[in-house]
């Protein structure tokens, strides 16, 4: 079984780390591709018609100094044929929970969906921060791996991936959470302003809502989520819609 690793907090991030002890415990065909740096917030971007640097880190694992999704592109690309394409895509661990917003913004589930966008399965792994991680929780997480991987039958649909929310406790149990909504991004503060120019940064935060059954009510109970995200966000419209335009 061929796993691709790629995340969007950097090569050497802790969580990765934690993932690819995981993908190691399930099979000897591990690939990284992993941002040079934090990425944080970089969505779907892709970086077209500029440079990408790939820089060898050890054997089956590299660097790439574009964005998150860039690091599927550039496997399915250049690493691999199309015969040679990884079977399942690991994202994470994102050294944060991606809830509410962050489907559009996170980085963490870019990679996911670009893998989607190849035809690979996909699974991607958020966690609440948390400064220590043991070696338990790789096994936590490698026994999900395999159990999703198990069933995949009954999750995989074209276009679509899983979003896993892990708590700072691991093992945990496992439940399923709607989308809820907390921003991030709610502010942004002046750095300095001179003449013309001015200049911003917007802070780390969010807003910390929720509401009874979303993810955040969830993780704040001890409980890992599970969802099922697609990218085509398509609502159609009524066919009326038009008449009156």
């Amino acid at each position: 079984m061929r796993l691709l690793l790629a995340n969007d907090d950097g090569i050497d991030a802790p969580g990765l780390a934690l993932l690819e002890r995981a993908a190691r415990e399930i099979s000897d065909d591990v690939w990284v591709v992993a941002p040079s740096e934090k990425r944080t917030a970089a969505g779907h971007s892709l970086t077209i018609a500029r440079p990408l640097t790939m820089i060898r880190k050890g054997e089956r694992r590299y660097s790439c100094s574009g964005t998150p999704a860039d690091c599927v592109l550039t496997a399915m690309t250049w690493l691999f044929g199309p015969s040679e394409r990884p079977d399942l895509v690991l994202s994470g661990v994102n050294d944060g929970k991606n809830v509410g917003e962050d489907i559009g913004y996170s980085g963490t589930l870019g990679v996911a969906r670009e893998a989607t966008f190849w035809g690979i399965p996909a699974i991607a792994f958020s966690r609440v921060k948390t400064p220590v991680l043991s070696e338990r929780d790789g096994d936590f997480v490698a026994d999900l791996i395999t159990k999703f991987w198990s069933r995949k039958k009954d999750w995989l649909i074209e276009g679509h991936w899983l979003s896993v929310n892990l708590p700072a406790s691991l093992p945990a149990p496992l439940g399923l959470a709607s989308i809820g909504r907390d921003k991030v991004g709610v502010s942004c503060e002046v750095v300095r302003s001179e003449g013309p120019k001015t200049e911003l940064i917007v802070p780390r935060g969010r807003q910390n809502t929720t509401r009874d059954g979303d993810e955040n009510d969830a993780l704040a109970r001890g409980i890992a989520t599970v969802s099922r995200l697609k990218w085509a966000g398509e609502t159609a419209l009524p066919p009326e819609f038009l008449n009156s335009l």
